[in-house]
């Protein structure tokens, strides 16, 4: 729960709190301080991924993915504009959503024991073969967030991405590609795992019943959230517009 909160919220108040000041100071429409922000955004969107790409703790590798999905979302603050708003609301609800997700599944199969948590990568092989439910609402998440067509994820990198060409910034366009194709590795890692056949370890699961408590039923309603924003994102995307009109 401590990971879930400063991987989501924290960023998510920070981030607002930013995009008002930004949007009410004229200070930050100077170009070296835009220079410096794209600079800082680039390496935070490389530096996230490359960390990530070498982590076999899954908080630890959604830790710093949360760092590089920061680093995206900067791009919003060099444009500083009424699109800049609107992609910012659009991305910090898909973010939110998907995250929240990956988490979940950590933390289901993590409360049922004591000790350590559930985070190496190793616990996660063979989860389909055993709890196969669990193991599709996981990849719907980690296709989210490595912004797969028909997931929420992938309308809100679309956003950025577009934000970037709109305003010609074309050092964050190529570094939102750059650190995309790393991030898909490390998240296809991830999700082939789930899919391998089970090592002869002592495995750690879920209850049989988790689809029928509370959290397994927020996370297969989470997973569904991010199948339909991804499809048909147009009321999160009118919602998110009324927002920022008001």
């Amino acid at each position: 729960p401590a990971t879930i909160f400063l991987a989501t919220v924290s960023k998510l108040a920070v981030f607002v709190v930013l995009l008002r000041l930004v949007l009410a100071a004229p200070v930050f429409h100077s170009e070296w301080l835009q220079t410096l922000i794209t600079a800082l955004a680039v390496l935070t969107m490389l530096g996230g991924n490359l960390l990530a790409l070498f982590q076999a703790n899954l908080k630890r590798l959604l830790g710093y993915s949360s760092i590089a999905h920061f680093g995206y979302l900067l791009v919003a603050i060099v444009a500083g504009n009424a699109l800049a708003t609107e992609t910012t609301g659009v991305y910090l609800v898909t973010y939110l959503v998907t995250t929240l997700t990956a988490f979940g599944v950590v933390t289901l199969l993590s409360s049922p024991f004591g000790g350590e948590d559930a985070d190496g990568l190793p616990v996660y092989r063979g989860l389909f073969w055993r709890r196969p439910y669990l193991a599709a609402v996981m990849t719907v998440s980690f296709l989210s967030l490595a912004g797969i067509p028909l997931t929420a994820g992938f309308i809100g990198k679309f956003y950025v991405i577009a934000l970037g060409v709109a305003e010609s910034r074309w050092w964050l366009v190529g570094g939102i590609v750059a650190g995309s194709a790393i991030g898909l590795y490390y998240y296809l890692r991830v999700m082939v795992t789930l899919y391998l056949p089970e090592p002869g370890m002592r495995r750690r699961d879920v209850s049989n019943d988790w689809g029928s408590r509370l959290g397994g039923i927020t996370l297969m309603a989470l997973a569904v959230t991010i199948l339909v924003l991804g499809i048909y994102p147009a009321p999160m995307i009118d919602w998110v517009q009324g927002l920022s009109i008001g």
